[in-house]
């Protein structure tokens, strides 16, 4: 499956490397309206493109996030909590962004409701090694959290909120709308109180009527011994608060566990190829080899064919639900050298001349074999 190349966050918005906070933010502001699902429904990918400006004004918006992506382009927001907007509504990416939209998008939700918090997403990268036992890491992250000086209403403290004059509290207004003899009545979120039933009369300072703060959060996650390359451990209420007092969204972290250099892994055993010369097969060996837990021995007994598999129990993964753990299968390959001085093919020739069935059995029974068939079939 070919990997989605993510588009420059400034050519997104539309704005040069320098533009200051008020030029992101009015960019943002344009794009939403230009693509937003309910007012750019004939415009092709419009939903795509909200959620790319979306994404776009998220990490510009952020001086944090923002210098790391200046440094080290999008991969250097891995290990960054940020929000998965694919799967996000129109409003619930406004609810993100606090109240910067003002009343331009008032009529396009639906009225007051109960909305769980966002999830957001972050990377946890571990080795190999790592998985082979349970791993408690710490991470950091910034999200959306109610405003300290106001408790989240959006008014300064001391001020009173005071009921929609435009809805009177419900939150919704209705409105008629007429198509010849037809006529339809439509519920939409109140366009002055967006929604929430009141209004405040003086903003607050910290949030400027927002309710919600960017906030930096340290947690520690635990990770479960045999974990795997794309699992998610989930962090139930470290999302963002939801509106009107609804349940907190989660903290989704995704395990991405790195390649190790020799170690192969297949469920829960791990494979190391073993490339050995032609002596070593026939006569056997004494080979030392890499584990999880350091160095192993491993004994190659003469006469060993290609392909075979030497097991050592109990030196792989611990199942992520039972604990049991698999193997490590040490896989035996011959390795044919591409080059032979004199003295070498005149050794080998000389071996050939002393090979028998008694030497090879297996080998002299299969051409036999292949003989006696070949001798059946025209030319």
């Amino acid at each position: 499956m070919p990997v989605a190349i993510k588009q420059d966050y400034y050519e997104v918005l539309g704005v040069h490397r320098e533009a200051s906070p008020d030029e992101i933010k009015r960019a943002y502001r344009q794009a939403a309206m230009k693509y937003h699902p309910d007012r750019a429904s004939d415009v092709p990918n419009a939903e795509e493109m909200f959620k790319a400006a979306a994404e776009a004004y998220e990490v510009l918006s952020d001086p944090e996030k923002r210098s790391r992506y200046d440094r080290y382009g999008h991969a250097g927001l891995s290990g960054t909590a940020v929000h998965d907007f694919s799967h996000m509504r129109a409003d619930d990416i406004f609810s993100v962004f606090g109240d910067i939209f003002g009343d331009i998008f008032g009529d396009l939700g639906g009225g007051r409701r109960t909305s769980r918090g966002v999830d957001l997403q972050t990377e946890i990268v571990l080795t190999l090694a790592e998985v082979a036992h349970d791993v408690e890491r710490q991470i950091e992250f910034s999200r959306n959290d109610y405003c300290e000086r106001c408790g989240g209403k959006g008014a300064e403290p001391g001020t009173a909120m005071k009921s929609c004059s435009t809805c009177g509290g419900y939150g919704q207004v209705e409105r008629t709308t007429s198509m010849g003899f037809f006529s339809s009545r439509v519920v939409t979120a109140c366009p002055d109180c967006r929604g929430k039933g009141s209004t405040i009369t003086k903003a607050c300072k910290d949030c400027r009527g927002s309710g919600r703060m960017a906030k930096r959060r340290i947690v520690t996650v635990k990770i479960p011994a045999g974990v795997h390359d794309g699992q998610v451990v989930r962090l139930r209420g470290e999302g963002e608060p939801g509106d009107h007092g609804a349940a907190r969204g989660d903290l989704h972290c995704h395990i991405r566990v790195e390649p190790h250099p020799f170690l192969e892994r297949h469920n829960n055993d791990l494979l190391f190829r073993l490339p050995l010369s032609f002596t070593q097969l026939a006569l056997g060996a004494t080979i030392e080899i890499p584990t999880l837990t350091g160095k192993s021995v491993v004994t190659i007994p003469a006469g060993t064919q290609h392909g075979e598999m030497i097991r050592l129990p109990k030196m792989g993964l611990p199942d992520v639900r039972s604990g049991r753990r698999g193997d490590q299968i040490v896989a035996v390959l011959v390795e044919i050298p591409r080059r032979l001085n004199d003295k070498q093919q005149a050794l080998l020739r000389e071996f050939a001349e002393t090979e028998d069935k008694r030497v090879l059995p297996e080998s002299r029974g299969f051409f036999d074999k292949l003989k006696e068939f070949l001798s059946t079939l025209k030319d």
